[in-house]
């Protein structure tokens, strides 16, 4: 099945047999023409455009208040077997049909009728013909829903003002609600709902949003004491448990504290400094400097001791007063006439 047959089924569905004998009741009183029964009968009495030509033109004739747009529309047809001369037939009845009211919306296309693409939608334009019909005050039988008429509501002054003083739904409602006692500025109740009416037995009950205090016990604690949720108790713990380490924390396993006093660093590894090489601990490593090409000979205990073997007594002691270059200069300053502890400057 292709997608036109498709398209045919779906429209013919639509097809409503009620309409159409209203239609065909209609267009028998106003011509005196019978369009016959089912939709394949109707397309071929409808497809030359005649009976809808003389159908606008009796609507036309019975209406004596057509709308202005209805002047000057001609509504002569033809009876030429021609297909486009028959085409322009319903091209007739489509253009004084929206002339005289009906929605170009609700208009069918040429092809609907004379190709039979969607006969439903031509049974529906007629019975909108029959509406705008009773609308202009038509003089004769009618077919189609009733017209929507326009109902235009004045109020006066009071009416206007006397809902001012109401409160909208949208704001809430104080139907429900009663300020009876209440002080001025108090908080006034959307809903009827008074605190002396509650339930006093539920005061006392924790919502299960704020916990629960089935599973614990209060039992001996003191006042403003933290309350368990869990009914654990410490004295229920196990006290072997105490001792352990959890490997959270680290583990004690291999590690040894003997001999270790109070505060001392807990090895992790199990490395005791007595299994160290002796011979190791007078070497320097190389990290920290070589002390192979210094000498320690003559020198204090404490004193500093100099990696390079540069003896200060060997350096010439005219340069101790000079300034090096990179501390900035004193060759260019004087301080001449200047109080001690005074700034120097340098430039």
């Amino acid at each position: 099945m292709n997608s036109m047959d498709w398209y045919k089924i779906k429209v013919s569905a639509k097809y409503d047999s009620g309409s159409e004998l209203e239609v065909k009741n209609w267009i028998l009183s106003l011509t005196g023409e019978d369009i016959g029964n089912g939709a394949m009968e109707v397309e071929k009495r409808l497809r030359n455009g005649q009976i809808l030509v003389k159908l606008i033109n009796a609507v036309y004739q019975g209406t004596p208040n057509r709308p202005p747009a209805c002047n000057g529309i001609k509504l002569k047809g033809n009876t030429s077997a021609l297909p486009f001369k028959q085409m322009e037939n319903i091209e007739i009845f489509l253009k004084g049909a929206e002339a005289y009211g009906v929605p170009s919306n609700s208009l069918f296309p040429t092809a609907d009728l004379f190709d039979g693409r969607n006969m439903a939608m031509v049974i529906s334009t007629i019975l909108q013909l029959g509406t705008e019909a009773q609308r202009h005050g038509f003089q004769g039988d009618t077919c189609g829903p009733k017209p929507s008429e326009k109902h235009i509501v004045e109020f006066t002054e009071e009416q206007l003002r006397a809902g001012q003083g109401i409160i909208g739904l949208q704001a809430g409602t104080n139907k429900l609600a009663s300020q009876a006692g209440m002080k001025m500025g108090a908080s006034r109740h959307i809903a009827d709902i008074r605190a002396d009416d509650m339930s006093k037995e539920g005061q006392c009950v924790i919502g299960l949003q704020a916990g629960s205090n089935k599973g614990a016990s209060q039992s001996g604690m003191s006042m403003g004491a933290v309350r368990h949720i869990a009914d654990i108790r410490a004295d229920d713990a196990s006290k072997e448990g105490q001792s352990v380490i959890g490997l959270q924390a680290g583990s004690n396993k291999g590690a040894s504290q003997a001999g270790m006093s109070m505060g001392s660093v807990r090895h992790i590894a199990d490395i005791r400094a007595d299994k160290m090489d002796a011979g190791g601990a007078g070497i320097i490593g190389l990290q920290a400097g070589s002390n192979k090409g210094a000498s320690q000979s003559g020198m204090s205990m404490g004193a500093v001791r100099h990696i390079a073997d540069i003896k200060a007594d060997d350096m010439s002691a005219a340069s101790q007063a000079t300034i090096n270059l990179q501390s900035g200069t004193n060759r260019g300053a004087n301080q001449a006439g200047m109080s001690y502890g005074g700034r120097r400057d340098i430039m």
